[in-house]
Formats: structure tokens, C-alpha cells, sequence
């Protein structure tokens, strides 16, 4: 890709750059081409997965924001491999729900939410790279989808019931293996390659191409931007290792199950320290300890001790 800018990844610029109102073009583009319609973003809400510290660099990265219909998209960014993601994703959506309808509100006040997932590792199994999620309420006899009321459409603007609940985008980018055909094919190749050619057609893409270079950056910003760099180096480097750890303690033993057994320890190992660090950020939020330990499965004692 010729004459193509160094621009920071998209998962820092989700951290930092994204979140000025100037910038939200490029965040409305991502969002219009994804979601097959026109978004405009308000505001972006708080969020609790964008710390800069060194011992949250295996942390999520995530937006929680709300368009100009009222409804909420959470966009995270995820580079290491999570057994449970998928089950993150279902609370992640709960979570926005209840934490963004005021006590005693009607259930129609109740938002509309996106959850949109962009890893960089394998999650689940598919031939696809870009998955859609959403509820259908489909008759057991006649096969037919259930509708809302007319008085219901005209309140709701939204024809299926289904429509009303939560819908999920799962973006698998290291499955992207082709030439970019479609706008969305170019977003998908600027988030695996962070690069963008001047002739793309995709909307926010040449915003991006524009602000999101890293020679624009100051000094301070340039640093961290380094070290957050390294940092998804230096996690991708330990998860290779300990598949090759695992492989040679397979061969070395030499049994069949030797590998099976140490992948599975390197994957136990790796569940344990993802409980401890949403621990961690739950505890840092102010979360009950309780639902801390009922939500992760680690003890009301381990949690205390975590810092």
C-alpha cells in the first residue's frame, strides 16, 4: 500500500484521540459503515477499560457511546485471547442497560445497544471475519416473526420485536486474508495493518488518515504511544511462548497427551489471570466484592488481596 501515513493503531486512538469531539468523524464513519446507517455520536459515556497503567496493558480497550437516537454502542477492542469473551460481551450489554435507565423510569426508557468487538485473536469458528448477532422471536408453527404493534412501530420506529434487544458485532480481524472490496473490507484492513491508502471510499477512512498520524503527535503522546507498542508486542510474544512451551513439554515427555495437557495449563493459567484483572477493574469501579467474586468465581479473599 504506497504513500501510506504511520498511523497509531486503532485501539490507542480509541484510548485517546477518539474520544475529542473533533475526532468523532472518523469514530461516525467506523460506526455508519458497520451498522449500515447513519450515526451521529453525542457524547461518549464513561467507561472503565482504558487505563495506562503497565500492569493494565492486557486490559480491553472500550468506548461506551450514545448517538443521536439515544441509543448506546460499546466498542471494544481486545488483543488477548479470552475463553468467556462471549459471556463478557452478554454483561457488557447488561451492564449499559441497568446502568443507564434511572430508578422508577418505564421499561421504554430502556436503550437500544450495539456491542461491537473487534479482537485480534481466534474467537470461536467460522469462515467469516465479520459476524452479526440479534434477536428474532420466530413462531414454532408457522415459522413467522413475530412484529410489533402498529402502535408499538410508531412509538419504537422498529418493525420486529427482536429489534428492540440488544444486537452484536463480532469483528475477527486476523481472519481478514483479501484485498479490500467493500468500504467496510477497507476498515477491516486499516485495523489489521494501520495503514490507509489515499483512495479509499469508505467513510471516516480519510479522516483517519489525516489525524491519526503519528508523526502529529507530541512528544508525551508519542512516548506512550511506544510503550503501548510494546506492550501488545510483549503480550503477543508470551502467548506464542506458551504455546511453544507447551508443544515442547508434549514432545519431550513423549505422549500424546503432553501437549494437549500443557496448552490446557497454558490456557487455565491464562482464565486465572483474566478473572484477576476484571477483578481488578470491577474493584477499582467500586463493585461490591461480592458480586466481584460471584461474577468471576474467585474468592471473596483473593479479591481483597488484589491491588
Amino acid at each position: 500500500m504506497g504513500n501510506s501515513p504511520r498511523l497509531v493503531r486503532f485501539d490507542w486512538a480509541a484510548k485517546r484521540l477518539l474520544r475529542n469531539k473533533s475526532n468523532f468523524v472518523i469514530l461516525e464513519g467506523f460506526l455508519t459503515t458497520l451498522l449500515g446507517e447513519k450515526i451521529r455520536i453525542e457524547r461518549i459515556l464513561e467507561s472503565e477499560g482504558n487505563q495506562d497503567r503497565f500492569e493494565d496493558k492486557f486490559n480491553r480497550v472500550d468506548m461506551l457511546a450514545e448517538n443521536s437516537k439515544g441509543e448506546l454502542i460499546i466498542i471494544e477492542v481486545q488483543n488477548s485471547s479470552e475463553v468467556d469473551y462471549f459471556h463478557r460481551m452478554l454483561y457488557g450489554t447488561c451492564k449499559a442497560i441497568a446502568e443507564y435507565i434511572n430508578q422508577g423510569d418505564p421499561y421504554d426508557q430502556v436503550h437500544k445497544v450495539y456491542s461491537v468487538n473487534i479482537v485480534y485473536f481466534d474467537l470461536g469458528q467460522g469462515e467469516d471475519y465479520v459476524y452479526h448477532g440479534y434477536t428474532v422471536f420466530r413462531g414454532l408453527h408457522n415459522d413467522d416473526v413475530l412484529q410489533l404493534s402498529v402502535a408499538q412501530q410508531q412509538k419504537f420506529i422498529r418493525r420486529e420485536a427482536g429489534e428492540l434487544f440488544p444486537e452484536y458485532y463480532v469483528l475477527r480481524v486476523n481472519d481478514f486474508d483479501r484485498h479490500a472490496v467493500t468500504p467496510l473490507d477497507e476498515w477491516i484492513l486499516f485495523l489489521k495493518t494501520g495503514e490507509i491508502d489515499e483512495h479509499v471510499n469508505a467513510e471516516g477512512l480519510l479522516e483517519a488518515r489525516n489525524r491519526l498520524r503519528i508523526d502529529d503527535l507530541d512528544e508525551e503522546e508519542r512516548k506512550a504511544y511506544l510503550r503501548h507498542q510494546e506492550n501488545v508486542r510483549y503480550q503477543k510474544s508470551l502467548l506464542e511462548t506458551k504455546l511453544i512451551e507447551g508443544k515442547l513439554e508434549g514432545k519431550l515427555e513423549g505422549r500424546a497427551e503432553g501437549l494437549a495437557e500443557g496448552l490446557a495449563e497454558g490456557r487455565a493459567e491464562g482464565e486465572l489471570e483474566t478473572k484477576r484483572t476484571i477483578a481488578r477493574n470491577m474493584k477499582t469501579t467500586g463493585v461490591d466484592i461480592a458480586v466481584i467474586s460471584q461474577c468471576t468465581g474467585l474468592s471473596v479473599d483473593e479479591i481483597e488481596k488484589l491491588t
